[in-house]
C-alpha cells in the first residue's frame, strides 16, 4: 500500500509540473531552427557597407535569424508554410514588422532559400522589431503545390498564421513581444499586406494589433487589371497574366481550360513553365507580347452588357474607366411585356442591391422574373439579405458580398466555359412557392389569420 502512495504522490507532482501555466504550447508553430546570431557591430558593418548605409543610424541591436515552418489552411485543409522570422537581441518589449516579396515563380527565389538577399533583410530586426517574411504558399516547405498567385484569401491567411506562429516562437525563445503588428511590402507583395490588413481586421482573435499597414504597387483590383490588359495591344510581361490564370484554375478547382483563355501553342506550355524552375524572363520567352495573340478572340470579345432602363452618370463613368464601352448597350425603359425575352436571351441576370442595412430587407420583383426565366442569377448585395436567402432556396445563381471580388471573378470565369460549352443554364428547384399566385395566398392567410 506504501508503494502506491509514493507512485500516485509521483504521478501528480509530475503532472502539475509539466502543465505549468507558463509553458507555451505551440498551436500555429510547428518547427523553428535557430541559424545565427549577429551582435549589434556585426549588423551595422552590414548595413553601412551596402547600398543601404543611411539608415545606420537605426541599428540599435544585435539580431538572431530562425527559418520556420508553420500550419495554415489551404483549399480546406491543414498545410505546412514557411518563413524567416529575425529577433533584435534586446528585452525591450518589441513589435513585428512584416515584409512580404514581390513576384516570383522560382522556387529558389523563396526567403527561406535566398539566405545570402534576405537575412540582409532581416538586420531590419536590428532597429527594434521582430522581423517576418513569409515565403507564401507555393515555395519554401510547400512548393509541392503551385504558388496561389493573387488569391487574397489564401494570401492574407497565409502571412496572419505566420504571424501568429511567430508571436508562439518569441513566447518560446524569451522574446518581449508587446502585440503591435506592422506590414508592409511591395508588388505583389503589396497585394500581399493589403490581403493580411483585410484578414486581420475581419478576424483577429489572437492578441494582434494591426497599428499601420504600407502595401505598395500592388496589384489591389484584379477586375481592372483584367480590363487593363485586354485593352492593350502588346504587354511585355505576359507571364503575370498566365501566373493570374493557372493559379486561379488550380486555386479555385476550375473545369476552365487554359484555352479557353489562351490561344495555343501557349495554352498548353504554360503549364509546363510554371513549375518552380523557370523565372518570369524565361517564361515571357515563350509566350507572346501581342495581346491578340496570345489570348483567345472568344474570351476578350464574348462580353455584352445590356443595361435596361435609367443609369446613371457614376455607373457610365465606371464603365468607362474600365475599358468596357464596347461591350455595354444601354436601352430606354421598355413594357413589362418586352423584358421577357431580354431575360430569356441573356446568359446570366444581374441583381445589384445597396449595400445597407435598409436594402437587407427589401425584395425587389424582378428576382422573381429574373427566377422563371430559367437564368442564373449573380446577385451582389449586404450580408444579410432576403435575396440572398431567395438565390440559396432555389438553387438559382450564386449570390456576392460587395468585397468578394476574387470569388466573383472565378464564378464569371467559370460560368464563361460553362457558356463555351453550352452547359451555361439554371436548374432552379423550389420556384412554385414564390409564384405571384401563390404569394398572394400567402399573403391572404395572413392577413385572414388576424
Amino acid at each position: 500500500m506504501r508503494y502506491i502512495k509514493i507512485i500516485t504522490f509521483f504521478f501528480f507532482y509530475f503532472l502539475f509540473v509539466s502543465c505549468d501555466d507558463s509553458e507555451t504550447i505551440p498551436v500555429h508553430l510547428d518547427t523553428y531552427l535557430k541559424l545565427y546570431t549577429q551582435d549589434v557591430d556585426l549588423v551595422l558593418n552590414a548595413v553601412q557597407n551596402s547600398e543601404f548605409g543611411d539608415i545606420g543610424k537605426y541599428i540599435d541591436y544585435g539580431v538572431t535569424l530562425y527559418t520556420i515552418t508553420y500550419n495554415t489552411t489551404y483549399k480546406g485543409e491543414n498545410i505546412k508554410a514557411s518563413g524567416l522570422v529575425a529577433f533584435p537581441e534586446t528585452s525591450n518589449a518589441v513589435p513585428i514588422l512584416n515584409f512580404n516579396h514581390g513576384t516570383t515563380s522560382l522556387h529558389r527565389d523563396a526567403p527561406t532559400e535566398d539566405l545570402f538577399q534576405y537575412s540582409f533583410f532581416s538586420n531590419a530586426a536590428s532597429a527594434g522589431y521582430i522581423f517576418v517574411i513569409p515565403d507564401y504558399l507555393g515555395f519554401g516547405v510547400s512548393d509541392d503545390v503551385l504558388h496561389p498567385y493573387y488569391r487574397s484569401d489564401i494570401t492574407g491567411l497565409t502571412i496572419v498564421d505566420m504571424l501568429k506562429a511567430t508571436k508562439e516562437l518569441a513566447a518560446i525563445e524569451g522574446y518581449n513581444f508587446n502585440g503591435d503588428v506592422f506590414l508592409s511590402g511591395y508588388s505583389e507583395g503589396g497585394f500581399a499586406t493589403m490581403s493580411a490588413h483585410k484578414t486581420l481586421e475581419e478576424n483577429n482573435s489572437y492578441g494582434l494589433n494591426l497599428v499601420a499597414s504600407a502595401p505598395a504597387a500592388g496589384g489591389y483590383d484584379m477586375t481592372g487589371m483584367l480590363n487593363y490588359f485586354l485593352s492593350l495591344s502588346t504587354y511585355h510581361q505576359p507571364y503575370y497574366l498566365a501566373y493570374v490564370a493557372i493559379s486561379y484554375k488550380n486555386s479555385y478547382d476550375w473545369e476552365l481550360q487554359l484555352s479557353d483563355i489562351f490561344n495555343e501553342p501557349y495554352a498548353s506550355l504554360i503549364p509546363q513553365y510554371f513549375n518552380g524552375q523557370y523565372s518570369g524572363g524565361e517564361i515571357n520567352s515563350v509566350l507572346s507580347y501581342s495581346v491578340n495573340l496570345l489570348l483567345n478572340e472568344n474570351f476578350r470579345n464574348n462580353l455584352k452588357i445590356n443595361f435596361i432602363g435609367n443609369v446613371g452618370d457614376n455607373i457610365r463613368s465606371e464603365i468607362k474607366s474600365n475599358n468596357l464601352e464596347d461591350s455595354a448597350v444601354y436601352h430606354d425603359y421598355i413594357e413589362y411585356n418586352n423584358t421577357i425575352p431580354y431575360l430569356i436571351k441573356s446568359q446570366i441576370l444581374l441583381l445589384v442591391e445597396s449595400d445597407d442595412k435598409e436594402s437587407s430587407y427589401a425584395i425587389p420583383a424582378k428576382i422573381f422574373e429574373y427566377i422563371n426565366s430559367g437564368r442564373p442569377i449573380i446577385a451582389i448585395g449586404p450580408k444579410d439579405s432576403e435575396v440572398k436567402d431567395i438565390i440559396n432556396d432555389t438553387e438559382s445563381g450564386k449570390y456576392f458580398l460587395y468585397n468578394q471580388y476574387d470569388d466573383l471573378l472565378s464564378y464569371l470565369l467559370s460560368s464563361y466555359h460553362l457558356y463555351e460549352s453550352k452547359q451555361l443554364y439554371s436548374s432552379s428547384i423550389n420556384i412554385d412557392k414564390y409564384h405571384r399566385k401563390n404569394l398572394a395566398k400567402k399573403l391572404s392567410d395572413i392577413i385572414l389569420d388576424k
